[in-house]
């Protein structure tokens, strides 16, 4: 994701926390851990894998939503097979593999932390490693959320999407 993209859904992210804040119906304070104004129990460091896999799940299927109607003419059929080849567990496991490099040794450790987490259901299109890697990846996301650091959460999804966009231009070609 470019860096002006990255740009315009950090600000639409920050003009709705303003535009809810002004409204007086709750007061939403970035330090609480999310978007919206239902903080988390817990400090993320303090969260489970499986939990913090959870919201992490939710908040990169809405990224990866935003980013699909950023793009022009996009038929609803067409929207749900590009989210889906985003946001499956093969291809979260890919973009994991892709950004691990970026990542900080907090962030590997949260990492590590999903990757073993045992979330008591067996995956049905995608082998065990594939799954782990993927709810390594959600955990990742779910803690960036819920510590408030979105802006490093947009930054590693863009950088995810934007390379597994590539590696599948490069594979259709």
């Amino acid at each position: 994701m470019s860096e002006e993209k990255e740009n315009i859904l950090s600000q639409s992210v920050e003009q709705t926390a303003k535009e809810v804040q002004s409204e007086g119906t709750h007061q939403v304070n970035a330090q609480e851990g999310g978007w919206f104004p239902y903080p988390p129990s817990r400090p993320a460091r303090l969260i489970p894998p499986i939990a913090l896999a959870y919201i992490g799940d939710a908040v990169y299927e809405v990224a990866v939503r935003q980013y699909l109607l950023s793009k022009a003419n996009m038929r609803p059929n067409h929207l749900h097979r590009s989210a889906t080849k985003l946001v499956s567990a093969k291809a979260q496991s890919r973009i994991l593999t892709s950004i691990e490099a970026a990542l900080t040794e907090e962030e590997l450790d949260v990492v590590r932390q999903g990757r073993n987490a045992k979330s008591g259901s067996v995956p049905k299109n995608a082998d065990v490693l594939e799954y782990r890697h993927a709810t390594a990846f959600e955990c990742l996301i779910g803690y960036l959320y819920s510590s408030s650091q979105h802006h490093r959460m947009i930054e590693l999804i863009g950088l995810g999407i934007e390379q597994a966009e590539q590696a599948s231009a490069s594979t259709s070609k």
